[in-house]
């Protein structure tokens, strides 16, 4: 069978596509300074090119967890040994593998698609092959659409191209894959170019999911991994025995866990998750890339409810994952007006089974051999670039980087389109062509960079010039010219878009994290601000509070909104806020956990209790939270104690006689 690439559509129960909110992304990432246990090349990538704001994007969100049949278009390549079917309209995902002659699924292909709140910029989707670039975290295009064409290999073999645009990091990605006839492994070529002259962090992980069940076992070119506690703590460990548990096998380990192999630099890179037969997804790549890792959820209640909340019952998944630096904390420094490349294979690898559920070195030896066999490290460096005939398009991406090429601020990218500008673009566009961006409200969708920021500081004074100036100001770094920027706006005209922008600012700066509702121990719905003067959190309160009156229609202001008033100490303004919002807003899970939480501050304990005993379901639950198990302990502590402290004693009490119900129980580290 000659290899074939062809459109198509998946259909499967999915939710409607995320949106992208209105509220632009003032925070950085997760990653604070100060991890310990890294050694001094990972010390100094860690403390390198953390982002000081995630602009110019703004969240992906407004989801929900109601599905129904839809049906997706993907692109499809196949040979006679695999199908390959990737989604081009969630961030290219390689969405399923299938080994065509035993029927097998390589990936973990996610019977349903279903939003949650885990990337850089909130939805994200579970299942097969997520490529990251961006920063720490998943990628702010995981769930938006990439350009995709159809091209022709050299020898005559299709080849489907996906790139786009990353305006964070202003780099240019491009995805190339390919199946040659007869080949027993997918080919993915990636190439990332800096098209600017200065340098730029760059962060690459290829996440691939693959089913979880008894008697799988990941295993690597390695003996030592570094071990990430999700806290400031990389640890140098053994691998894979620690504590007297083998952790290659992941499906009897309560806590979840992130590994990172430490592959020594002569050793080929791979990885590979095989079941008790022996087979199963191997990855390897060229040198370039060159880091490995192993996640899994861990098989306490917080891990089975997180894998359900992803995938649907019984839909268990652990990831394997490959990147540019060894940990995922890291940034590496591309130079400007550089190109990187590496070439990925993915495909079926079947290995003695005696051997890999031997002793590690064994399992090693025996998926190296295999590997081998399956293709060479030589073939894998000699997968040359080239391509003949005109670019079919596929899909269509966004229209930024048609902008940016109208800007001049991108290169030519070997003939292909860039695309064609839409109504995100239109104002940038006249900005251009004119000297004026026309005035909006709601704003145009923010931009940042050297070219934009030039045109903005020369903008004559409107309210939203000023607005969009302060935002180019604060992505640099400026945080003064960009209060300076949005006080000018603010005097212009009072926008609920330039108050909230002062406010978040000012939360950001007084603030220990921009989700604290991750760590242990952190106030319910803070959101960091509980570290804050006084003075500040007050301040916040009343801008946002200023901006909710102003565009009451707005959830996302009014959640913002309410955590400032808590963070303030206004419980009480908070619930007279909740008790003013549309039916359609009080609904929503976040707003109702807001609400038992003020209840409690106010000392309403009927008022929470109802809300808490009737059910809670936020859409967005992030990753880590902790905040449905602290509300409902905390219901608990100040029911048992009346008036009174609430002691530790009367805390286990607590917890004893009220467990957490299974609907509430996403905490990800149990003890063991």
């Amino acid at each position: 069978m000659t290899s074939t690439l062809r459109g198509g559509t998946l259909r499967l129960p999915a939710t409607d596509p995320p949106r992208h909110g209105p509220l632009p992304i003032l925070h950085g990432t997760r990653v604070r300074p100060g991890i310990t246990g890294a050694d001094p090349e990972m010390t100094a990538q860690i403390g390198y090119g953390q982002p000081y704001s995630l602009l110019p994007y703004t969240p992906q969100d407004g989801y929900a967890r109601t599905r129904r049949e839809r049906e997706l278009p993907v692109v499809v390549l196949e040979n006679s040994q695999l199908t390959a079917t990737f989604l081009p309209g969630y961030g290219g995902r390689l969405w399923s593998l299938e080994h065509r002659r035993s029927g097998r699924e390589l990936l973990h292909r996610n019977p349903i698609l279903q939003p949650a709140n885990l990337a850089l910029r909130d939805a994200w989707l579970a299942g097969g092959v997520e490529w990251n670039l961006g920063a720490t975290g998943h990628w702010p295009l995981t769930c938006s659409p990439l350009h995709a064409v159809r091209l022709t290999r050299a020898d005559g073999t299709p080849m489907l191209r996906l790139y786009e645009f990353e305006r964070m990091r202003r780099l240019l990605l491009q995805i190339d894959a390919w199946l040659p006839e007869d080949s027993p492994v997918l080919f993915v070529r990636v190439t990332i170019r800096n098209p600017a002259p200065a340098e730029v962090p760059v962060y690459w992980w290829s996440n691939i999911a693959v089913p979880e069940g008894p008697g799988v076992r990941v295993v690597a070119p390695a003996d030592r991994a570094h071990h990430f506690d999700y806290t400031a703590e990389l640890r140098v460990v053994g691998f894979p025995v620690l504590d007297g548990i083998d952790r290659s096998y992941t499906d009897e380990v309560p806590r979840s866990a992130d590994y990172f192999f430490e592959i020594p630099p002569a050793e080929r890179r791979w990885i590979a998750a095989l079941d008790a037969g022996g087979r199963g997804l191997v990855q390897t790549s060229t040198d370039p890339l060159r880091g490995r890792k192993l996640f899994h959820w861990g098989t306490g209640a917080g891990g089975r409810r997180w894998q359900e909340w992803l995938s649907g019952p019984g839909s268990r998944y652990l990831e394997i994952q490959a990147g540019l630096a060894r940990t995922q904390l890291e940034h590496v420094p591309m130079p400007g007006n550089t190109s990187w490349t590496w070439v990925e294979a993915y495909g079926l690898l079947e290995a003695d089974p005696d051997r890999v559920h031997g002793s590690w070195d064994e399992a090693r030896s025996a998926v190296s051999e295999a590997l081998d066999r399956l293709v060479s490290r030589e073939t894998l460096e000699v997968q040359a670039e080239g391509f003949s005939g005109e670019a079919v398009r596929l899909a269509h991406g966004s229209g930024w980087a048609a902008l940016e090429a109208a800007a001049g601020a991108l290169p030519e990218l070997d003939g292909l389109p860039y695309g064609e500008m839409g109504e995100e673009q239109a104002p940038w566009a006249e900005l251009l062509a004119t000297g004026r961006l026309p005035v909006g409200d709601p704003p145009a969708a923010p931009v940042t960079g050297p070219r934009w920021r030039a045109l903005l500081e020369a903008h004559p004074a409107d309210w939203h010039a000023r607005y969009h100036l302060g935002l180019a100001r604060y992505a640099d770094g400026d945080t003064e010219g960009a209060r300076a920027a949005w006080k000018e706006s603010l005097a212009l005209r009072r926008t609920p878009w330039t108050l909230r922008c002062l406010a978040e600012s000012l939360r950001l700066e007084t603030a220990e994290s921009p989700h604290p509702e991750t760590d242990a121990g952190s106030r319910l719905e803070s959101d960091g601000a509980a570290s804050a003067t006084d003075g500040a959190r007050s301040e916040v309160a009343e801008l946002l509070a200023e901006a909710c009156s102003l565009a009451p229609q707005v959830p996302e202001l009014a959640v913002e909104t309410l955590r400032a008033l808590l963070a303030a100490g206004r419980p009480a303004d908070a619930l007279a806020l909740i008790d003013a919002l549309p039916a359609e807003q009080r609904s929503r899970g976040r707003v109702q956990l807001i609400e038992t939480q003020a209840a409690l501050d106010a000392g309403d304990l009927e008022r929470a209790g109802n809300v808490l005993t009737s059910g809670i379901e936020v859409d967005n639950l992030r990753e880590g939270e902790i905040s449905l198990d602290a509300v409902w302990f905390a219901y608990h502590e100040r029911r048992l104690s009346g008036t009174g402290p609430v002691t530790p004693e009367l805390a286990e009490r607590a917890r004893r006689e009220n467990p957490l119900p299974s609907r509430y129980d996403f905490r990800m580290q149990v003890s063991e």
